[in-house]
């Protein structure tokens, strides 16, 4: 396809001009508009046509760039489309792109290891939030950094969540006047200063703890002494099945309690978004307690729902474990708030709020599916076995009749 514009977008390393072809070096020379941030620029000292120095957010750029006529190039560090300018850029004007390496293959490089099974992911310019459940378990992870998530954050923020079983290999200035590399271990790590460019490489050097869908219910901090305020494993599988989440879901768990459903949410969508919301104060402890113990980075925050629920994104699924007394408000918001597809699963241990929770779906446009658990446990009893029941509970699953009938 032709192009109506000839711009070139082309990566660049940390050596400047060492790192470019020939027929690069002459396309900008020969270019009159040559635009990159202020440290890429510098490596052309001599270029006589017209600087753009890139700053703040990109639409402004894509719109001078959308009616410039002149021959024009685009620098970037690396590969312009690996976390870089160049997927946006590429989306919206005619651009064609020549990738130097990405600092990723750079540092491997260094490291003297392959990298095609490695995990990447960028938390330049982006929170931290959430990183915990996504590399969980994974044996090679490759960070892109910043100054604020730096390696000693990233060290700070393992730690925290006791995954003790990495080490991190750190390269700083690739290809730069300063270039420095090497192994540190997180505690080491995490009291040390490094260069801002940089790129951080985790390795799993032991192992690590394992839990599978439906952990114990023994296994989380509980209110004591009056422990039982939590949903049930098995319950709790019913209900994450109902839920049907994807890797990159956004859910509600309300009256998170113990944050048993929040944290095996987490672990059912890394990639995705949890947000718990719990009264007692109490128990919203025991629930931080437990994100640390089996390492799912959600936010949880105290309060009585509705109320705190606008701080929360649209949900694609949502779990209510209590209603609090305040159920058809709770459940109008839900309802209006939750994505397109999504599904609402909510517990009731009484006919009462089965009833009222039955009655508020209808009147909100929404048709429900009704499961009635009775669960017997076995339990030793001289030298012979009987079964224990659990409080029977309703899990009751809700969708938008419009969807379920289209």
């Amino acid at each position: 396809m032709a192009l109506t514009q000839s711009i070139k977008l082309i990566g660049i390393g940390d050596n400047g001009q060492e790192s470019l072809l020939p027929q690069y070096i002459s396309w900008i020379e020969e270019c009159e508009v040559l635009v990159g941030g202020e440290r890429l620029l510098e490596f052309f000292p001599y270029y006589i046509g017209e600087k753009i120095v890139v700053k703040g957010g990109l639409q402004p750029l894509v719109e001078q760039l959308k009616n410039e006529k002149r021959k024009t190039v685009i620098l970037a560090s690396g590969d312009p489309l690996f976390y870089g300018l160049g997927g946006y850029l590429a989306s919206k004007i005619d651009i064609e792109v020549y990738p130097y390496f990405s600092s990723i293959q750079l540092a491997f490089s260094k490291m003297g290891e392959s990298w095609q099974d490695a995990y990447l992911i960028s938390v330049h310019g982006r929170s931290m939030k959430g990183l915990a459940q996504k590399i969980d378990g994974k044996s090679k992870i490759a960070l892109l950094t910043d100054t604020d998530n730096s390696p000693s954050k990233i060290a700070e923020y393992l730690l925290s969540f006791g995954m003790k079983e990495y080490r991190a290999f750190v390269a700083e200035n690739i290809q730069g006047e300063s270039e420095k590399y090497g192994w540190y271990e997180l505690e080491d790590m995490e009291n040390l200063e490094f260069s801002p460019l940089n790129v951080v490489i985790l390795k799993k050097v032991g192992e690590n703890p394992k839990w599978t869908l439906g952990i114990d219910d023994e296994e989380f901090s509980q209110r004591k002494p009056d422990k039982g305020l939590i949903t049930k494993k098995e319950i709790r599988v019913l209900s994450l099945y109902a839920m049907q989440l994807t890797s990159n879901s956004i859910v509600w768990d309300i009256g998170t309690c113990t944050g048993s459903m929040a944290i095996e949410s987490a672990k059912l969508a890394p990639e995705g978004q949890v947000f718990a919301i719990e009264k007692n104060e109490g128990d919203l402890e025991n629930c931080l307690q437990n994100q640390r113990k089996f390492r799912t980075d959600l936010t949880a925050i105290h309060g009585k729902a509705p109320e705190g629920l606008e701080t929360f994104p649209n949900p694609d699924a949502i779990f209510i474990g209590g209603t609090g007394g305040n159920m058809k408000d709770l459940l109008k918001v839900c309802c209006e708030r939750l994505t397109q597809g999504g599904r609402i699963v909510l517990n009731a241990a009484t006919i009462e709020n089965l009833y009222r929770a039955n009655e508020a779906f209808e009147e909100f446009g929404f048709e429900t599916s009704i499961m009635h658990a009775q669960i017997s446990r076995s339990k030793p009893i001289l030298g012979m076995k009987r079964f224990v029941p659990l409080n029977p509970i309703y899990i009751i699953t809700a969708k938008r009749k419009e969807e379920i009938h289209e």
